[in-house]
């Protein structure tokens, strides 16, 4: 990595508040300071018990802000926010978020809140059932109304014995998410308050035990779609089939395995959805006849035909069934040869709102970490999107699905 002056590092400012997670605060913390970002630890009272604020110093390079009446000649309790890039807090707990919400300043992080004009990240962490409390789930609602980014949390082992939702998200995954809002900017969290469902990855259709029909798909652009969506507020729901990729910070992810699979789970999910999009590659046929035992081969003959049958067209569906008020369907194409011409086949044929079109094979799209498409609108409009990274392809496709939600 380059060198970076001060003036040109991102000025971050890590609150962090009273829960047992807030160790794990030290991994992001070091991602920040290895990346090149300035970072300024502002731990609540409570949060010092769990993580001392020696070793907040000691990994930020700088003292950490714990007293408002420190340095007062500096009014800390309003240049700590107003000089930020981005605030984010990890762990984000139920009380913290609560005093957000409500406009509380009783300490410095909450100050700092309050005189925050740039992106502001919570990373919630909390027992189930304070997550699931329609208090927190209301708090939640008018912190994304207001613009902030509040990212789902994890399921998985809680303090003690307990395992639910609540667990803080990896370290990775926050960061990655940070970086996706400090590439949109304030005032980017167009999508606060949506909720948006992508499907991910490559269906497998079982031909028997050991053997399925499948593609090449790797998921990487759905769960691209999945990470910027979250980092432009919308609470996310993904539909990942057979994919091999950490799942994104603040994204429900729902595993599904066969295109029968992915059907139920998107049907089930579409309803409460304000923008679907179906980028996974699902397949068109399935094997008419699942064997049970290992298909075996035999000395001299030659194998039996495998009998195929049409699998559900998901994205045909789900254009044609829309029960919620001015839904967005999006679907993709990968084609080969006369992508434009097949593309805009597919829109008509789909009857979805916005079809994203590219050209795979030899290296293209498939597997790789870039890509280059073009999105077709149904009003005839056609967006060129330059080779880049696959990040940059899903905030040119949310750009278009936001200008169209209105």
């Amino acid at each position: 990595m380059s060198e970076t002056s001060p003036q040109s590092q991102p000025r971050v400012v890590l609150g962090v508040s009273g829960g047992i997670a807030a160790y794990k605060a030290c991994e992001l913390l070091r991602r920040f300071t290895e990346s090149g970002h300035q970072v300024t630890v502002v731990p609540t009272a409570a949060a010092l018990h769990f993580v001392g604020e020696a070793t907040w110093a000691a990994l930020s390079g700088r003292p950490a802000a714990t007293e408002t009446w420190e340095r007062v000649h500096e009014v800390p309790h309003v240049r700590i926010g107003q000089n930020a890039d981005l605030v984010v807090v990890a762990p984000a707990t139920a009380d913290l978020m609560a005093k957000a919400a409500h406009g509380m300043a009783d300490d410095l992080l909450t100050n700092t809140l309050l005189t925050a004009r740039c992106p502001v990240v919570f990373a919630p962490a909390m027992h189930t059932e304070m997550w699931e409390h329609p208090a927190t789930q209301e708090n939640v609602a008018t912190l994304r109304r207001r613009g902030a980014v509040v990212l789902e949390p994890a399921v998985g082992r809680l303090t003690g014995k307990d395992t639910g939702k609540g667990r803080l998200p990896d370290p990775d995954a926050i960061f990655a998410a940070c970086r996706r809002v400090l590439v949109r900017g304030v005032g980017e969290a167009d999508l606060a308050g949506r909720h948006v469902l992508v499907s991910a990855g490559g269906t497998r259709e079982p031909l028997d035990p050991v053997r399925f029909l499948g593609n090449r798909s790797s998921g990487k652009q759905g769960y691209a779609l999945a990470a910027a969506a979250a980092a432009r507020g919308a609470r996310v729901t993904l539909l990942s089939a057979n994919v091999s990729l950490p799942g994104p910070a603040g994204v429900d992810v729902i595993p599904v395995a066969t295109a029968l699979e992915l059907r139920e789970a998107a049907v089930k999910a579409a309803p409460e959805a304000d923008v679907v999009v179906m980028a996974a590659a699902v397949a068109d046929f399935r094997p008419a006849v699942y064997a049970t035992g290992k298909i075996k081969k035999v000395e001299g003959e030659e194998p039996a035909p495998v009998a195929l049958v049409r699998n559900p067209d998901i994205l045909a569906e789900l254009s044609a069934d829309r029960t919620r008020p001015g839904q967005l369907v999006v679907g993709f194409a990968a084609e080969t040869d006369q992508v434009l011409a097949h593309g805009r086949a597919k829109l008509a044929r789909k009857g979805c709102d916005l079809l994203v079109v590219n050209e795979v094979g030899d290296g293209k799209a498939f597997g790789t970490d870039t890509n280059e498409a073009v999105i077709l609108g149904a009003d005839g409009s056609e967006t060129p999107v330059p080779p880049g990274p696959k990040e940059e392809l899903a905030d040119a496709i949310w750009d278009q699905v936001v200008a169209r939600l209105g």
